[in-house]
């Protein structure tokens, strides 16, 4: 068996060599599948948005005021990282909030 080329001596992919790809097309799906935009950001910002209103409506300003400040540290704490990383001025923020609201891609 050949180790550097990856396939026996038949000619059929080893058992390591088809692991390794199907791990590297099962990453690209998952990759694709998490994918998200700025349009989905701002769907996730209006529902969040509704969902405050509900929730002030229905528990009053305590609640609301706490979920509130959940998403903004979570938002703080992503710009942060970003920041830290190789992001800069607009583009930080863009990523952070893509970061933080993206989630309205699977709504």
């Amino acid at each position: 068996m050949d180790h550097d080329s990856g396939r026996e001596i038949g000619g059929t992919e080893s058992a390591s060599a088809q692991y390794d790809r199907d791990i590297r097309e099962e990453r690209q799906a998952v990759r694709g599948a998490l994918r998200t935009d700025l349009p989905a950001a701002h769907l996730g910002l209006a529902v969040t948005i509704i969902a405050l209103l509900v929730v002030a409506s229905f528990a009053g300003i305590r609640w609301t005021l706490i979920i509130f400040a959940a998403f903004t540290t979570w938002f703080l704490i992503a710009l942060a990282v970003i920041h830290l990383g190789s992001g800069r001025g607009w583009d930080a923020v863009r990523r952070a909030y893509i970061a933080t609201f993206g989630w309205g891609n699977w709504i």
